[in-house]
């Protein structure tokens, strides 16, 4: 419900504050006083076109901002999806602002921040419904006239719709994932022959990250091998005395190993170095052992220098192409591996898929079928309530036709019709559309008969405007009567100017204009008390000295 209304610089209106409540809210005020100005500040929450000179001479601006109750799992509707993300987690109470520049243009906001005239109307529609003279309401009706059929079919029937708007969108679901198949589907040969060859190339070199460091020592070693040879044959040279005149450093060490030897136990720190002279005579035997194999094992190896460098080649051809590094090359294949078992086992997948598709189809019709026909059963007592209604609303002869046309479509959101309500105002005229058939008056009495049947299933606030056309008298106090029980379901905002219907009223408002320096202003008031009583009286027609209407307007709230 409309918790909370504000209005700053709304034409008549300078500054206003709306504590609604529950039930039955009545607004009042003379002709003129800015009744018109307050019906306007919420056709704007409802993303309505903003009028031109709507802004209070002066001003730069106007603002509208309206605080609701939001009812629950309201913003679980896929359409309000993005909406829904501004607000926390389980919220129950949502704001909604509009701006109007004296330039003409406007801005909307939902719970704080930007947001625009489509989304307004997506949000406060699911808020507040408006009925009377003003252009929005044909939008509101139009998106009603369903809900109007579906609510009064039942409680069991609605249930049932909400079983089929979920089997519609799973066929949704399910179609839009086929078709990205049959969309892959001429793709996927060619996919599978990439994802295949690229898997066979890494296999085939059968990468390790632990191999490039070892592969390139050796590719190092055989460049050089005729190089690294000399150097260790030389080295054994030196050391062993081969070729050598007078022998090499090896049969040094042994004739100073052996003189040592002569004079060993004589004086300890000779024998010290003597056993010194013994063990680098012992290293260099092994040095040179050793350089001779290194220097006998080692020779060019050109068929083994290819072969490495193809193989380095290899790997560097694969790391070009995924990654840079070995370890994205195996993390490439690891991928080829997974999108070729998920291409491969798409014809399976999409077996499954139109399985589903089919069984979920056949659950769609099954429950269009059921609502259809629920739909249809509805539809004649709906007809002879709604006539009942609308001749105790002064409308004697009035009649309601439900029309049922086949979706294009086959299937809607709703079920596989368009609900269409006509009216015939007045007896020996066809019924035509609601939103051409009836007047301002005439459209909120007939959208007051439905909206009181069936289970509450529209939105929580509904807004009468123009509700007392043509009417007076008994007629009146039945329209206030109706009013007043709707209020037991809805919240419900009337603009009237009628006793009957306002002496009736749970929360009483009154729009007064007065003059302020040299401008008119609105001022906007919630009455209680004797405030009550001398507004009714003055809707009379009566004057405060006018002690009949004032017993009248007495009489009038007591009835209530």
């Amino acid at each position: 419900m409309l918790r909370e209304l504000r209005i700053e610089n709304l034409l008549l209106i300078e500054r206003a504050e709306l504590r609604l409540g529950e039930g039955l809210n009545a607004i009042t005020g003379e002709t003129g006083a800015g009744k018109t100005v307050l019906a306007h500040s919420l056709d704007l929450l409802m993303g309505g076109k903003a009028k031109s000179g709507i802004v209070r001479p002066g001003a730069a601006e106007a603002w509208v901002e309206g605080v609701f109750d939001l009812p629950a799992e309201l913003l679980d509707e896929p359409e309000l999806a993005e909406l829904a993300e501004r607000f926390p987690e389980g919220a129950d109470e949502g704001v909604l602002g509009r701006r109007v520049s004296a330039g003409g243009r406007t801005s909307a906001f939902v719970a704080g921040r930007a947001a625009t005239a489509a989304d307004l109307k997506a949000l406060g529609g699911r808020l507040l419904a408006f009925f009377g003279k003003h252009e929005h309401r044909k939008l509101t009706i139009s998106s009603a006239q369903m809900e109007v059929l579906d609510g009064f079919a039942g409680t069991a029937h609605l249930a049932l719709r909400d079983e089929y708007r979920g089997a519609h969108r799973e066929v949704g679901r399910l179609s839009a994932e086929l078709a990205e198949m049959r969309e892959r589907e001429g793709s996927r040969e060619r996919d599978l022959d990439l994802y295949r060859y690229e898997l066979s190339e890494i296999e085939e070199v059968e990468p390790d990250p632990e191999e490039r460091d070892a592969l390139a020592a050796d590719r190092e070693r055989l460049r050089h091998a005729e190089g690294l040879a000399e150097a260790a044959s030389g080295a054994h040279a030196g050391l062993a005395g081969a070729d050598l005149e007078g022998g090499g450093a090896a049969a040094a060490l042994a004739e100073a190993e052996s003189r040592l030897a002569s004079a060993a136990g004589f004086d300890a720190s000779l024998d010290a170095i003597a056993e010194r002279v013994a063990t680098l005579n012992v290293e260099v035997g092994d040095v040179a052992a050793e350089l001779r194999d290194y220097a006998e094992g080692i020779a060019a190896d050109p068929g083994g220098l290819l072969g490495i460098e193809e193989r380095l080649e290899a790997l560097d051809r694969l790391e070009r192409k995924h990654g840079g590094s070995v370890e994205s090359v195996l993390a490439h294949a690891e991928r080829c591996r997974a999108e070729i078992d998920r291409l491969e086992g798409a014809e399976e997948r999409g077996a499954e898929a139109n399985a589903a598709l089919a069984a979920v189809e056949a659950r769609r019709a099954d429950l269009g079928e059921k609502l259809s026909a629920g739909r249809e059963a509805a539809a004649s007592p709906l007809e002879e309530r709604v006539a009942t209604e609308l001749a105790s609303l002064a409308m004697d002869g009035a009649r309601l036709e439900v029309v049922l046309d086949p979706h294009s479509d086959g299937f809607g959101a709703s079920g596989r019709e368009k609900v269409e309500l006509r009216v015939a105002p007045n007896p020996g005229i066809e019924p035509a559309p609601l939103r051409a058939a009836a007047s301002g008056g005439e459209l909120s009495r007939v959208m007051l008969a439905l909206s009181g049947l069936g289970p509450a299933a529209g939105v929580a606030t509904l807004v009468f405007d123009e509700i007392d056309a043509g009417i007076g008298g008994n007629t009146a106090r039945v329209v206030g009567e109706r009013l007043r029980a709707l209020g037991a379901e809805h919240q419900v905002l009337c603009i009237t100017d009628l006793p009957q219907v306002a002496s009736l009223a749970d929360v009483h408002f009154r729009l007064e204009k007065g003059i302020a320096g040299a401008a008119a202003v609105a001022t906007v008031e919630r009455l209680d008390g004797e405030d009550v009583v001398e507004e009714i009286r003055r809707m009379l027609g009566g004057e405060q000295s006018d002690e009949a209407a004032t017993h009248h307007a007495r009489e009038l709230l007591k009835a209530a």
